[in-house]
């Protein structure tokens, strides 16, 4: 595990409210519900509650997955290695492609709101004008750009500020809407059911909206060498980010039915929040949320630009990438070479996404497709997690339920819908979906041809002992995991 430049990530920089802490910034509460709302309710209407937590049952199964791989290998790649080492290296490649390209659509997607929200603080006329909202959320890029260059300490140390502020605003505003109930409508416990899907394809649409959502708690595994104990870890702070993600999502959507009209909602856009703000609190509500939104967005770039630069250091290390990739910063002991590289390809599509519409319909089409990709690649885990793991299942209930059928499930309704919602997304949304997967294909079969070990792979199995030497974490030990430890891998 030996980087190019014979040097490192930083073992031991994350503790546990460390990783709880980024993996629910990684979902940024704020940000998704701005972001995604008007795609949600275009998509399934009222029922985006039940849209998020029929997702959120399945989801719950590829964290528990997650988890457990980690606990057997503990790598930045993650699922480009646990995937690679259970069903097989093309695949692998692949699992690791699509968080690669999800997480560079999404520095697109996640900044232009930012753009947008702060241009509404100055003037609202401003914030759907594609060109000033693009150029403003180009900056803010770069600033959080910066920022993950200097280390996953500095990055946690802004999380802990960035996320405390939002968590605290959207509280407050949860609390206000339930004291003043909703002024459109009364709550409605059929919002969680299955009536106001369009049959099928329309949940599974929604679902893929979901998936959304809630992306981005895995940022615990792409950190997991820089994490103390993180077999133990990363999985748990995965766990708990999850269900907060999950109560504040489950919130914002029920009180934007009870607050706003569908047109209300279409017409706000990605400023869902900034409209149910001066619902529930008019005057200064819209502007808190405002703010909430845009602390959330800084939040979320710096935990995604930490999943694709780890994923892409991963990659150079094992030599599936250009080896480039794989070097890291003599000083702050960060994949610079993957940093620069995705700073150079992002701002590239920051000045396409001009050409491509407003902020509504680059953020539509982006939503869609990045819920494409993110389903491939956590179903892909979903399944690696089983394979890793066959061997145990049948030991008690527990590992039957939690090492095998949920998991499982989570796998098999994250490949059902990507394959059911295609028929019901727009053209661009497939096009960038998939034509984002296909051309992995390139550099998948350029750099098999070249021999890369990674292609060779030590199998996984939960069945074999796996190393718990301290340093195993550690990129600079050279330790590969070659299964001589004493230990068994203990459940999740």
């Amino acid at each position: 595990m030996r980087s190019s430049s014979g040097r490192g990530l930083r073992p031991g920089v994350l503790g546990t409210l460390d990783t709880v802490v980024m993996a629910v910034a990684g979902s940024a509460p704020a940000y998704s519900i701005a972001a995604t709302t008007a795609v949600l309710v275009a998509t399934v209407g009222l029922a985006g509650p039940a849209a998020l937590l029929y997702c959120a049952i399945p989801m719950l199964g590829i964290v528990l997955a997650f988890g457990r791989l980690g606990r057997l290998d503990v790598n930045a790649g993650a699922g480009y290695s646990w995937v690679g080492r259970t069903l097989h290296p093309f695949l692998g490649f692949m699992s690791g492609w699509a968080l690669v390209v999800s997480a560079t659509l999404f520095m697109v997607a996640g900044s232009l709101p930012a753009g947008a929200m702060t241009l509404a603080l100055v003037d609202p006329d401003l914030a759907g004008d594609r060109a000033p909202a693009t150029a403003v959320g180009a900056a803010w890029f770069v600033a959080m750009l910066l920022v993950v260059l200097g280390g996953a300490r500095l990055t946690v140390r802004a999380q802990l500020v960035l996320s405390g502020v939002e968590l605290a605003v959207l509280a407050l505003f949860v609390a206000a809407a339930l004291v003043r109930g909703g002024s459109r409508a009364a709550f409605d416990w059929s919002w969680f059911g299955f009536a106001h899907f369009d049959g099928p394809a329309g949940f599974a649409s929604g679902a893929l909206v979901a998936t959304f959502y809630f992306w981005g708690w895995d940022v615990t595994s792409n950190l997991s060498e820089e994490t103390r104990d993180s077999r133990r870890t990363a999985g748990l702070a995965a766990l708990i980010g999850l269900g907060v993600v999950f109560l504040v999502f489950e919130a914002f959507t029920v009180a934007v039915n009870m607050f706003l009209t569908a047109e209300e909602i279409r017409a706000s856009g990605s400023d869902v929040l900034g409209a149910l703000g001066e619902a529930v609190w008019p005057g200064v509500g819209g502007r808190l949320l405002v703010l909430a939104v845009l602390l959330s967005t800084v939040a979320t770039l710096e935990t995604t630009l930490i999943q694709v630069t780890r994923s892409l250091f991963a990659m150079g290390r094992d030599r599936t990438m250009p080896a480039v990739l794989g070097r890291v910063h003599r000083r702050w002991h960060t994949p610079w070479a993957a940093v620069a590289a995705v700073g150079a390809v992002a701002l590239t599509m920051f000045a396409a996404s001009v050409a491509l519409g407003s902020v509504g319909d680059v953020l539509a089409a982006g939503v869609s497709a990045i819920g494409l990709q993110i389903a491939f690649y956590y179903g892909l885990a979903g399944i690696a997690a089983v394979v890793a793991y066959r061997r145990t299942l049948l030991r008690s209930v527990r590992d039957f339920v939690l090492g095998g059928a949920w998991p499982l499930f989570g796998a098999l309704f994250m490949l059902w819908i990507f394959i059911e919602s295609l028929g019901e997304l727009s053209g661009a949304s497939v096009a960038i979906g998939l034509g984002g997967l296909a051309a992995g294909l390139v550099p998948m079969f350029h750099y098999w041809r070249k021999g890369s070990s990674y292609y060779r792979p030590a199998p996984l199995d939960a069945t074999r002992p796996v190393d718990t030497d301290d340093d195993y974490g550690d990129p600079r030990s050279g330790h590969r995991p070659d299964y001589t430890g004493k230990a068994l891998a203990t459940d999740y």
